[in-house]
């Protein structure tokens, strides 16, 4: 059966190039309600960007993966990526923004998301991890241990480190890195998935564009 057709525009494709923009403002809502978001945001076949001003992070791991998901068509696709973890971040004007391309009678539509952008008010995130495919920064590690196995991320006896994130396909004797800290400045990356047991979103703001893309970079 076609799709229902209201002034050239054909309704159900358009509610499903829509869906991950829909479903990524209903949970920052509830978020906000409860104060802290339980988070885990994704563009299903899409890559989203996201940069930030400053990132402080503690218990940082990074190792190599796959990210497994569905197409818009359903079908199943992996993707290579290098998965950065922390116990806690705080993370100062954040920027999150993903574009569909080519919405019927719309064309280009953009969702940008802001946060932690006044002084002293970050971004604050527990158990979070970023399955990234490109990242540009200033970074700057503090007991940096590079080289380790992938199955030795977590340190023992230390309740707040954290190790490979459940459910991520990753080799645990491959190439691996962690540090106690770390720091990375004018953040730029482009990424596939982001998690976190708890996301607090100060002064966030969510914005629709359309026509030309509005994109964190």
């Amino acid at each position: 059966m076609s799709s229902q057709v209201r002034g050239g525009t054909r309704w159900k494709r358009f509610a499903l190039v829509m869906v991950p923009s829909v479903v990524a403002t209903a949970a920052v809502g509830v978020g906000l309600a409860q104060g802290a978001l339980a988070a885990s945001f994704s563009v299903s076949g899409q890559e989203f960007k996201v940069s930030t001003d400053r990132l402080e992070g503690k218990n940082f791991v990074q190792y190599g993966s796959v990210a497994v998901g569905k197409d818009l068509e359903g079908k199943d696709a992996t993707h290579a990526v290098a998965v950065s973890g922390f116990s806690y971040a705080e993370i100062t004007n954040m920027c999150q923004s993903v574009v569909t391309p080519k919405v019927p009678v719309l064309g280009n539509v953009s969702l940008e998301l802001t946060a932690g952008t006044k002084p002293k008010r970050p971004v604050v995130a527990t158990n979070l991890y970023l399955d990234v495919s490109q990242l540009d920064a200033d970074a700057e590690f503090k007991n940096i241990d590079i080289g380790v196995a992938a199955g030795s991320l977590k340190k023992e006896g230390d309740p707040e480190s954290i190790g490979i994130q459940p459910g991520t396909q990753a080799k645990k004797e491959g190439f691996a890195q962690r540090a106690d800290e770390a720091v990375l400045t004018k953040v730029e990356q482009t990424a596939w998935a982001t998690t976190a047991g708890t996301f607090k979103l100060s002064d966030l703001k969510l914005r629709l564009h359309t026509g030309d893309k509005k994109e964190c970079f």
